[in-house]
């Protein structure tokens, strides 16, 4: 054999290996790489994600001992499922309502219908969104008040339908013959933007505004353009008598599918390839943009705790909270009382952070485990 033959058979020796060597490493890569949970979350242990199983027992055997009126636990680390826990009856693939859970999961499709074209900004005016209307009390501080300001609970007006007056301005509103000239309508007690108050008619009137500038209500935009895409099904979202959905709250789905709420909102709006929502719309959405009451700041309709943690809440306790620095999500469904509404925040805090390794994947631990599964088991045993 000459020289020459001899060089190019090593040559093509070499080049087989590099290729068989790079196939098997990308094959590695996508054995390991999560699968986007558009058709149902990949699960894996907690040890694999570098969290903690005992500290997950040691939650879930609080949350008993306490009995605390909790429905279901969902974390998800790295893309992975790593607790579904449900306490009987409840179980994880059933609706939940999710109450004001719901306002974050509108302040997404406003951001989706910029996004689009529909809306100019959050610098347009409201009362330009509705020219239609024959609006009375149309003073200087209504004329200025813009998007930006009803995302953020800031509108100035006098709402009067939080819990600090036992949703009385929400109950007027559902009594009336028209809820959006109801909400428009309403007195202004100061400037747009000076301080925040809860409305629950102000996002009513983003799904309002959401059904204006479309053409389609709340519901059937939010199945085009993010339950759709998102693998979302099996939603329920009541409507008012002119079609309005309540974007306040009432929308009901399953835990799994809040939490892919929240794997959007960390993934900065992306979805296996396709850009759900900008990903300045999340920024300015999950950022502190006012002072707020039931945690630090709020956002456009998410709250915002701290540097490294936002989240959707609703009554009785429901949450979405999204902690970017360990790429986590955690899900709670519950029917507490008040004085217990926070407990999801504080299993959080004491629990699932601490649980979240910093440096990776964790030695396996089929000791922990076992336990875990148990606790699973014993919380959803009646």
């Amino acid at each position: 054999m000459s020289t020459c033959t001899r060089t190019t058979h090593l040559l093509m020796l070499a080049l087989a290996i590099a290729i068989l060597v790079t196939g098997c490493s990308q094959q590695g890569a996508s054995t390991n790489a999560p699968v986007w949970p558009t058709e149902g979350w990949q699960r894996s242990t907690p040890e694999a994600q570098g969290m903690d199983s005992d500290l997950l027992s040691d939650m879930l055997a609080s949350i008993r001992e306490h009995d605390y009126a909790i429905d279901s636990v969902t974390i998800v680390r790295n893309g992975y499922l790593v607790l579904d826990a449900s306490k009987y009856p409840f179980q994880s693939d059933s609706r939940h309502i999710i109450h004001s859970c719901t306002k974050s999961i509108v302040s997404i499709l406003i951001g989706i219908a910029i996004d689009e074209g529909y809306i100019s900004g959050v610098d347009a005016r409201i009362y330009d969104l509705f020219p239609d209307r024959d609006l009375e009390n149309l003073e200087a501080r209504k004329a200025a008040m813009t998007l930006e300001h009803v995302l953020t609970m800031a509108t100035g007006w006098e709402c009067r339908d939080s819990y600090l007056y036992d949703w009385r301005g929400l109950g007027q509103m559902r009594e009336s013959d028209d809820w959006v000239r109801f909400v428009l309508d309403l007195p202004m007690v100061e400037e747009p933007g000076d301080r925040f108050e809860y409305c629950n008619g102000a996002a009513f009137l983003l799904a309002a505004i959401i059904q204006e500038t479309t053409s389609k209500s709340a519901l059937e935009f939010a199945e085009e353009h993010l339950f759709g895409p998102l693998g979302i099904v099996d939603v329920e979202w009541p409507a008012n008598p002119q079609g309005i959905n309540m974007g306040w709250g009432e929308l009901h789905m399953r835990p799994h599918d809040m939490a892919k709420i929240g794997f959007l909102m960390l993934r900065g709006g992306s979805w296996d390839g396709k850009q759900i929502v900008s990903t300045s719309w999340v920024k300015a959405s999950t950022s502190h943009q006012i002072d707020a009451t039931l945690q630090d700041g709020y956002g456009y309709q998410w709250w915002v705790a701290g540097d490294d943690l936002f989240m959707a809440l609703g009554y009785a306790g429901q949450f979405i909270f999204v902690v970017p620095d360990k790429d986590l999500v955690a899900v709670f469904t519950s029917h507490l009382e008040d004085r217990d509404f926070y407990t999801p925040q504080i299993l959080l805090e004491d629990y699932i952070i601490p649980a979240a390794d910093p440096a990776g994947e964790l030695p396996a631990n089929p000791g922990g485990m076992t336990r875990l599964e148990g606790a699973v088991k014993a919380l959803a045993d009646p």
